[in-house]
């Protein structure tokens, strides 16, 4: 029964179908990671215990306390995107030919989601959760969101690559670098490390909560402050910098992509601007997040119609 349920999927996906998978997919990871932000402010990262896979030792574990319910229903929603993921790439490898783009681009994104549970899975086992505040937990952070950067990213660039596949059927390859190329790079780098600011920043907010903007702003300087506190006034000051850079590249582009990144970037440093002010509430932070997703989105696949705005980076046609 499930062999033939698995056949007629297979016969059901089209390189159309795929496309939307992929879309679909994407949709689904960038909800899971807001799940996992949901986790780290409400301090459930330990709500299985030390223990992974099994949640508190046991497959079906006790729902009693609601730090088990949201880090229960994370590690379930984080192994299912783990299957979806594999799912697009067995699909990836099934509909296009040996060499095409969105074969490697799938493989990427598996290789990303793999990481992705493994430094989960790590957090757990070492106990850097919870209330942890050493160094380790701060480094194990920013990796962290270092990958989701590039597994958000490939899936997008994934999603792009079946629509334009669709109908592209002549073999081309990317331009030499241009000005531009370059400069959308360092935009691109720039978010990265502006992300992992920004991750440090919610992990202090949500370790060393404070009620008024003033009484951040005063242990954030204080003598006594642990170092993620004072790290906190580098993101905003950060954010300001990269915006200025990310806007002049983004004005330079012409592509429906750059108008959207540029519209979503002034809204999250608006929706940023007020997380500071009004002490980093939850629903803030997770606005914050969504947008910075969609920003991230948005900044990738501007880039990569600039470095393809004169040829596409298809090596064939998909397999009908």
């Amino acid at each position: 029964m499930l062999r033939d349920a698995w056949n007629r999927i297979h016969a059901w996906m089209t390189p159309k179908r795929f496309q939307y998978f992929c879309v679909s997919t994407l949709v689904f990871v960038i909800g899971v990671i807001l799940w996992g932000a949901l986790v780290r402010a409400t301090g459930s990262g330990a709500g299985c215990g030390q223990h992974w896979p099994l949640c508190n030792g046991e497959m079906l574990p006790s729902l009693s306390r609601y730090q088990t319910v949201i880090e229960f229903t994370h590690r379930l929603t984080s192994g299912l995107s783990l299957l979806l993921v594999f799912a697009l790439g067995h699909f990836a490898f099934r509909l296009y030919p040996r060499g095409h783009v969105i074969r490697r681009l799938a493989g990427w994104s598996m290789v990303a989601i793999v990481i992705e549970a493994l430094i989960g899975a790590g957090l757990v086992l070492l106990r850097l959760v919870e209330h942890d505040r050493s160094v380790d937990r701060a480094v194990s952070i920013v990796l962290h969101l270092g990958n989701t950067c590039i597994l958000v990213g490939v899936l997008a660039l994934t999603a792009w690559a079946a629509a334009r596949a669709r109908s592209s059927d002549r073999a081309r390859v990317l331009p030499v670098a241009s000005a531009a190329h370059r400069q959308g790079a360092w935009v691109l780098v720039g978010f990265v490390i502006l992300a992992g600011t920004g991750a440090l920043t919610a992990l202090g907010d949500t370790l060393f909560e404070v009620s008024s903007f003033r009484q951040g702003w005063i242990r954030d300087w204080a003598k006594d402050a642990h170092f993620l506190e004072r790290l906190r006034v580098f993101h905003p000051l950060l954010a300001l910098f990269w915006m200025g850079l990310a806007i002049s590249w983004l004005q330079s582009q012409r592509s429906v992509w750059s108008r959207r990144a540029l519209v979503l970037l002034l809204t999250n440093m608006v929706i940023g601007g007020a997380n500071v002010l009004l002490a980093a509430p939850l629903v803030l932070q997770l606005l914050h997040l969504l947008v910075a997703n969609l920003l991230w989105i948005s900044l990738v696949l501007s880039y990569i119609e600039c470095t393809s705005a004169e040829s596409a980076v298809f090596a064939e046609p998909a397999v009908r």
